[in-house]
């Protein structure tokens, strides 16, 4: 796996709430490239549950769409934003888990709309949330008016 550079680092405005590392209440994640998938291990806190001891469902349907944000970043090298987000709660995770690996890649592209199929898998490898996005594309003028110019990785 290779470490995704991320593109928005130095943008004066850029406080992303789940991936810049300079936002004080954000969850700080970070994303390889792996073949066709994006990936990030995160690390589950008290702060983050919904329930006594048990991740908060907003929070993992955040960690989905911002991995599947990254897809567009890397892989189809644009910006976009999300139209839908489906998220499927299949197994509960407690805030105790030691690491959790959210993934995701392209499933299919018609036009300018992406669909993303994203995955949340515990320390065990067991599948606890899936979640398909459809992300809108923005072409590459107004990406770049929106500060991107390319997403590279790390050697």
């Amino acid at each position: 796996m290779k470490k995704i550079i991320n593109p928005w680092r130095n943008h004066p405005e850029y406080n992303c709430f789940g991936c810049c590392p300079e936002n004080p209440i954000g969850l700080h994640m970070e994303f390889y490239e792996d073949g066709d998938y994006i990936v990030s291990k995160w690390h589950p806190e008290k702060n983050y549950q919904g329930w006594v001891n048990t991740m908060h469902g907003g929070i993992l349907s955040t960690l989905i769409d911002e991995v599947c944000g990254w897809v567009v970043t890397r892989k189809l090298q644009t910006s976009g934003y999300t139209v839908q987000l489906n998220v499927k709660f299949k197994k509960a995770i407690p805030t105790t888990e030691p690491e959790l690996t959210i993934r995701a890649k392209v499933s299919k592209q018609v036009r300018n709309l992406v669909y993303i199929n994203a995955e949340i898998t515990n320390s065990k490898g067991e599948l606890c949330n899936e979640g398909e996005a459809i992300y809108f594309l923005m072409n590459q003028e107004k990406a770049k008016e929106m500060g991107f110019l390319h997403c590279e990785v790390e050697e």
